[in-house]
């Protein structure tokens, strides 16, 4: 004798686990706080501006 499965407990439990799986997914892609996204931009534009402080300009040709 065959076991009798139940499709309506079975739909809802695939719909869970791709639930769970898309929360995986966006905790790891969103799953920062703003403090800590605010610093790194804040870190990100500290060296991006030390970098354009000793950034050496090419020779012009006006002064040959």
């Amino acid at each position: 004798m065959s076991k009798v499965t139940n499709l309506r407990q079975f739909r809802k439990r695939k719909a869970r686990l791709l639930k769970d799986e898309r929360a995986a997914e966006n905790r790891v892609r969103f799953g920062r706080a703003r403090a800590q996204r605010e610093q790194d931009e804040t870190t990100r534009q500290r060296d991006e501006d030390k970098l354009d402080q000793h950034r050496r300009e090419p020779p012009s040709a006006d002064s040959e």
